[in-house]
């Protein structure tokens, strides 16, 4: 009896309990899934990822086929840079496989672009190198974390339509830098060199390089010449075969069959592992949190640029629409996930992503299937990889710098202007003697600098006899004018803060106030609060002497921003008025000119 009468005590505390919850929490719970739905909604008409774009206009077996040998072909290319650049990092080789796997799969499902690919990159090298030996990996976890959480802020608040604004030669700049530091990070391995210690500074780093030159090793050498020539041989005579490939599976069997005394991955990293580590999270030291924040941010930085630019140049090709936002996102995830898989930061790389343009893909599954071959390398042979010569992987890792310095865009920017000039060198050489934030900083305000003395001197100031030629009258109509107290200007350019003194300096010079002050500004495109106020400040000085002021063919922006000067200064219509044509502009000085006389001929 006991029991039942628990069981009924039961059935009737979950019977309240299930009324309590239909009764009050079912609303909430409803409104918590209309936010989610919400959100589901604004993020696929914002950040719908170009994968599920795709989808939707059809996929087929043709399609898929296309997107495997697409996806195969990329494999064979990143299977080496991913291994060099990760022991260019100061990670293991295994790292930057777990690397192109684990990026490459989310930067294809969640990306923006069609054709992007993502993996480690030489961009991140320095980066990496200095927080790796500074922090360890759990600094360089931490580093890519802040780098993932930016760049999905960044997206989410649509930032990656701005970072087309980065000037062109700060952007070349600091890519040649970062291709000379990469190159002069694998002179040890490419000659062999037995130095225990290489400073990270690069005039240093030289001057070990050429005391310690008398202890290279000829195998070294060796391997290193064959793989250069074997390179250059195929990219000129067959450029349809993965030459990168070739050269080290080459290099690794002249050292397995002659057996050199050679440093390889084996005796330097232990081999590759067969399968992807279980996903962990990192022990994070959020002590390290604020210390490694500027890296963080340079590497968000660096893979917003670089996988944007990316995508913009497979635009180019391809014809299609690249979703920067989406894009942003989509790295910014890659970026966290390869956190928990021991990775290292990765980004959308240009040269493997024209390389799967080129072999025909179809969509972004040809990026997954990329992904899906490099586990199968893994799997099926990993056991072979630990014969690979790392002078072989330094001479990949030059000819990629060398390709980043892309000498014929920076000999291009030295025949330019003088501005661009100066900003790019500015860049290059901070980039490599002092760091890549430095760099980026000065190279873009100075790159803005430039830009701003170079608007300024785009403002011109017209008087009547200019002004009045492209109406026929010309000097005559000038002196006509000048003799009913007429006075015509004509505004050229973008009237902000870098030119505003020239305007104001010219207004000054007008002693003799006119009757009426014509100001022509349809060639003014943009007025700032600056060019405003030097606007307001020469109509104020003129109202003192009962001037009327005609603004002729102002643009939307300037009329804007003008209107709410005059609202702010408490500056009526009565001595401004706005004419659309400089032709309605004289009439109505006509008009206001015989009323004038009138009211004078009355007294």
């Amino acid at each position: 009896m006991h029991n039942v009468l628990t069981e009924s005590k039961k059935v009737v505390v979950l019977f309240a309990v299930e009324n309590e919850i239909n009764g009050k929490e079912i609303p909430k719970v409803r409104k918590m899934f209309a936010l989610v739905k919400k959100f589901g909604e604004y993020y696929l008409k914002n950040f719908t990822p170009k994968l599920v774009e795709r989808l939707h206009k059809g996929y087929n077996l043709d399609k898929f086929k296309r997107d495997c040998v697409a996806g195969l072909t990329v494999a064979v290319i990143s299977i080496p840079l991913a291994m060099a650049l990760a022991i260019a990092s100061g990670v293991t080789p295994a790292q930057g496989l777990y690397t192109a796997i684990v990026a490459g799969f989310f930067i294809a499902l969640l990306g923006g672009s069609r054709y992007q690919i993502g993996g480690p990159t030489g961009a991140f090298v320095v980066v990496i190198f200095g927080v790796m030996q500074q922090y360890g990996y759990d600094g360089l976890a931490m580093t890519m974390l802040i780098a993932g959480m930016v760049l999905i802020i960044a997206g989410y608040l649509k930032l990656g339509t701005y970072i087309k604004y980065i000037p062109y030669p700060v952007v070349v700049g600091f890519t040649a830098g970062i291709g000379l530091l990469l190159i002069s990070t694998q002179v040890k391995d490419l000659l062999g060199l037995q130095i225990d210690n290489v400073p990270a500074e690069i005039l240093p780093k030289w001057n070990v390089y050429i005391h310690n030159f008398d202890k290279l090793s000829w195998s070294s050498v060796v391997i290193s010449v064959f793989t250069f020539a074997a390179i250059f041989y195929i990219q000129f005579k067959k450029p349809k075969l993965p030459a990168y490939l070739i050269s080290v599976v080459g290099a690794t069997l002249i050292v397995a069959v002659f057996g050199l005394d050679i440093a390889t991955i084996g005796n330097k990293f232990g081999g590759i592992p067969h399968f992807l580590p279980m996903p962990q999270v990192p022990d994070f030291d959020w002590n390290l949190f604020f210390k490694v924040m500027p890296s963080g941010l340079t590497i968000a930085f660096l893979a917003g640029i670089e996988s944007l630019l990316s995508a913009t140049v497979v635009d180019g090709m391809s014809g299609d629409n690249h979703n920067s936002n989406a894009e942003l996102v989509g790295e910014g995830i890659a970026n966290i996930a390869c956190v928990f898989f021991m990775g290292v930061p990765a980004t959308g790389a240009i040269a493997r992503t024209a390389t799967n343009f080129k072999a025909r893909a179809s969509s972004p599954i040809a990026g997954i299937m990329q992904s899906v071959f490099l586990l199968l390398f893994m799997l099926l042979l990993s056991p072979a990889a630990k014969y690979i010569p790392l002078a072989c992987l330094s001479a990949v890792l030059i000819i990629v710098g060398w390709n980043m310095m892309n000498v014929e865009k920076i000999y291009k920017l030295l025949l330019g202007p003088r501005g661009d000039r100066y900003t790019l060198l500015t860049t290059l050489l901070l980039t490599v003697l002092v760091d890549l934030n430095t760099a980026i900083s000065v190279g873009f305000i100075m790159a803005s600098v430039i830009f701003m003395h170079r608007m300024s001197r785009e403002i011109e100031i017209e008087t009547d006899e200019e002004v009045l030629e492209d109406v026929g009258g010309g000097r005559d109509l000038a002196e006509v004018l000048h003799k009913k107290g007429v006075m015509s200007l004509r505004l050229s350019g973008p009237l902000f803060f870098g030119g505003a003194s020239q305007v104001s300096r010219f207004f000054k010079t007008i002693q003799d106030a006119p009757k009426v002050l014509i100001l022509r500004m349809g060639y003014v495109p943009v007025v700032d609060a600056t060019g405003a106020n030097i606007i307001v400040e020469f109509v104020k000085k003129l109202r003192k002497t009962n001037t009327k002021i005609i603004f002729s063919n102002v643009k939307k922006q300037p009329r804007r921003v003008l209107h709410q000067a005059f609202l702010e200064e408490g500056i009526n219509s009565r001595t401004i008025s706005v004419a659309s044509t400089f032709e309605n502009a004289l009439k109505m000085t006509r008009r206001y000119l015989k009323t004038l006389n009138e009211k004078q001929d009355n007294r």
